[in-house]
């Protein structure tokens, strides 16, 4: 309980008074990091090895084929910091029985209705454009724990087909703007440089495969986030280390009771 206390009165403190702005060595850190593992995924997922994470672990496969969802940190650890910030790796996988590759891939593409599947995750949701596989999306984005944040996102989606039975997709946000007020008629937008940091980049790497009377659906979230305040580690360091995580699960759960 007193830890508890403690992190709500730490996160007060941080959401009042403190802002971070993104600086460029941060987001270079970042962007290394994300050549590094999308050139590994290439290699090992879409060129050759195992498309799927799940076909890694008889385990992993099992509680997905159950109907469970699968969240792991990729390399065992889900958060290490960079300078000025911390990268966050989360893979999660569900299944989706009865229905085939063509039907969820439609589904996931119709991003007017992801306010509807993906809430309270998504507060709000809309297509901005698309040309061929190519898609521009806006959704505001609701992250939650101990505090409250709302987050207005662009992204930009590319979808890839492999073959009849399996599909790709890699998403950017090329906007992420921290709400104040929101809701409200106070309701702003804060400036980059008046920002929180709780999120600063976000890619997402959707794979699916039909097979098994079903479709398996997994999704890689790469994040960058602020650092930890310095002093405020012990408490907020959880938190901060979960967020990222807690959100892979939900979107994978709404994944699978949403798109059957």
């Amino acid at each position: 309980m007193k830890r508890v206390i403690a992190a709500v009165v730490a996160f007060a403190a941080v959401q009042a008074q403190d802002t971070e702005s993104l600086k460029p060595e941060t987001l270079n850190a970042f962007q290394q990091y994300v050549r590094g593992r999308e050139a590994r995924m290439e290699r090992e997922r879409i060129r050759g090895g195992k498309f799927l994470w799940l076909d890694e672990s008889r385990e992993r496969l099992e509680k997905a084929r159950s109907g469970e969802v699968v969240v792991e940190a990729f390399s065992g650890k889900g958060a290490f910091e960079v300078k000025g910030g911390l990268v966050h790796d989360w893979t999660g996988a569900a299944f989706l029985p009865g229905t085939t590759l063509t039907q969820v891939v439609s589904k996931v593409q119709d991003y007017d209705r992801h306010k509807d599947v993906y809430q309270p995750e998504v507060i709000d949701s809309k297509l901005r454009s698309r040309q061929g596989n190519r898609f521009k999306v806006h959704l505001r984005l609701l992250k939650k724990k101990v505090i409250t944040v709302v987050l207005n996102t662009e992204h930009d989606v590319e979808y890839f087909t492999l073959d009849a039975k399996r599909a790709h997709s890699r998403s950017y946000t090329t906007r992420v703007a921290e709400v104040e007020d929101a809701g409200t008629a106070r309701e702003r937008e804060r400036p980059m440089s008046d920002s929180h940091g709780f999120l600063w980049r976000l890619n997402s790497y959707w794979r699916f495969e039909e097979r098994d009377g079903g479709v398996y659906v997994e999704c890689e979230a790469i994040s960058l986030t602020r650092g930890v305040p310095f002093g405020l580690g012990v408490v907020v360091m959880p938190i901060i280390r979960d967020l990222p995580r807690e959100s892979l699960v939900r979107t994978m759960e709404a994944t699978r009771t949403g798109l059957k």
